[in-house]
């Protein structure tokens, strides 16, 4: 039966994972497993996108002179080493899932619930958005072509960690 009582959180968009990993291990009971998956890629083109238009002369100004506030997930080495002194085990992999879809405008859907939120965020306008939205989209068609039917393959990593407490 599942734990109504848990609230589920999405660590990638969390700061200061260096306390928040050991700390999530110190909430699993001894010889028990914290198991995390997320997005890992960061610096994939959809993202390279939304933060190269976004400094660009023409949106620069729209934009705080920082920046704004995107996920983040560290390398696979900077978990490890993390978690290593304070697990029995760690098992940590990463895995590319080839999406078909249907479009490059089903991609700007799918980041407009995830990597685009801050972007979209950040613009003060409806009619900002949906210019940023058309940039974005025409610079996607040209890094995900049109297959053979029509489709696009678009391909997304994600990164897999478990770490198993000490007994």
């Amino acid at each position: 039966m599942p734990d109504h009582n848990k609230v589920p959180f999405v660590p990638k968009w969390v700061p200061d994972h260096a306390a928040l990993y050991p700390h999530l291990l110190t909430q699993v009971a001894p010889g028990g497993a914290l198991a995390v998956q997320v997005p890992y890629n960061f610096d994939a083109p959809p993202h390279r996108i939304a933060r190269e238009i976004a400094a660009s002369p023409a949106w620069r100004d729209h934009f705080p002179p920082e920046g704004v506030r995107e996920w983040h997930v560290h390398d696979v080495a900077y978990y490890y080493d993390l978690l290593a002194l304070h697990a029995a085990r760690i098992d940590v992999w990463e895995t590319e899932y080839v999406q078909v879809m249907p479009g490059a405008e089903a991609i700007v859907e799918w980041y407009k619930g995830t990597g685009l939120r801050p972007f979209l965020q950040a613009l003060s306008s409806e009619g900002d958005r949906d210019r940023f939205l058309a940039a974005y989209l025409e610079a996607l068609r040209a890094v995900y072509p049109l297959r053979v039917d029509g489709r696009v393959l678009f391909p997304f990593r994600r990164l897999f960690l478990i770490a198993y407490r000490n007994a």
